[in-house]
């Protein structure tokens, strides 16, 4: 019988290099850490970026996952487990908070909901678990497109949905924008879907790192952002504690 390819082992040692912490790694680090010489490692990482399971940052040059692999992780975890991991860590969330917590996953271009945590009050709500929500205008639609877990379709005329006028719809604001997200590791909405309404959510990781969903909470933007329109910063700790919690329970590495 045959033995190991020497390339394919060392491709998957750069993946899972990559995927085994947060931030991107370059061509010297990656070389590195794996004892590899930095040509063998840029012709793998070449060859991974060929086939889209690896980016490269234009500004830095940096390496990170890429979509294509991002889409395969997302696979295998089915979508109950999900939720099921998320029950009562959805439902402290909502406890802590006093806002309503959902938990969404990608679907045909649209955030899926397959979770609803009602807000711990007497007032009117409405279930929305198999509800949609659009990627560029939800906070847990932003989530999912920055953590390369869902992808926007080709903008074409009119181009993205403005649902108020607060929406993102300019490709390369929407771009910077989840720059943002991935560097902050959590995103927001204020009043880009609804007027008067707000929200934040984290990524949640199962096996190497891989974001499979979200979570998140919202409310009257007057409770989810100060006096100032900016996330309160105990709401992005409540909701990032969740998200780390649920990927724990879904078998990811300490992040």
């Amino acid at each position: 019988m045959a033995g190991p390819v020497q390339s394919i082992e060392r491709a998957a040692a750069i993946l899972r290099l990559l995927a085994g912490g947060p931030r991107r790694l370059g061509l010297g680090e990656v070389a590195a850490s794996l004892g590899l010489a930095k040509g063998t490692a840029h012709g793998i990482l070449r060859t991974l970026q060929h086939v889209d399971f690896v980016e490269q940052d234009a500004t830095t040059g940096k390496y990170q996952l890429g979509a294509a692999l991002l889409h395969l992780g997302t696979s295998y975890l089915d979508v109950n487990e999900l939720r099921s991991r998320s029950l009562n860590w959805a439902d402290a969330l909502a406890a802590r908070s006093g806002e309503a917590v959902r938990l969404g996953t990608p679907l045909e271009g649209s955030v899926l909901i397959v979770h609803h945590v009602f807000r711990p009050d007497d007032t009117f709500q409405t279930l929305d678990v198999g509800a949609l929500l659009p990627l560029h205008a939800s906070s847990l639609g932003k989530v999912l497109l920055a953590f390369g877990t869902a992808t926007v379709e080709p903008v074409r005329p009119p181009g993205l949905e403005a649902y108020t006028r607060h929406t993102l719809v300019d490709p390369e604001r929407l771009a910077r924008a989840l720059a943002e997200v991935r560097e902050l590791g959590w995103a927001a909405e204020i009043q880009e879907m609804s007027m008067g309404e707000a929200g934040l959510s984290a990524p949640i990781r199962g096996h190497g790192g891989l974001v499979v969903g979200a979570i998140g909470l919202s409310g009257p933007v007057e409770r989810i952002c100060d006096s100032q329109g900016r996330p309160r910063p105990h709401l992005v700790s409540l909701i990032r504690e969740a998200a780390r919690a649920i990927s724990r329970d879904l078998g990811a590495a300490r992040w």
